[in-house]
């Protein structure tokens, strides 16, 4: 199963957040379910609708992530 990637930096690593400012570590799969990257690590108690990048500043909803099938045309 693919990933879904950053819309700004295309990487596909992500943190979430809970009450008291911690962070674990997700993945987004093509089913906008976030999944920790270690298995055996817990989303009880994180806040699934606010992802944080890793590779850069954004912050946004599942929903927003690229499925990576976009292309980008190259400027010459």
């Amino acid at each position: 199963m693919r990933n879904l990637k950053c819309p700004q930096c295309e990487i596909h690593r992500f943190y979430v957040k809970n009450e008291k400012a911690e962070t674990l570590l997700v993945t987004v799969d093509e089913r906008y379910e976030v999944v920790p990257v270690h298995p055996g690590d817990s989303l009880d108690g994180f806040d699934l609708t606010m992802l944080y990048c890793l590779g850069c500043s954004w912050k946004g909803s599942p929903k927003s992530l690229r499925n990576g099938a976009h292309s980008h045309k190259k400027k010459y």
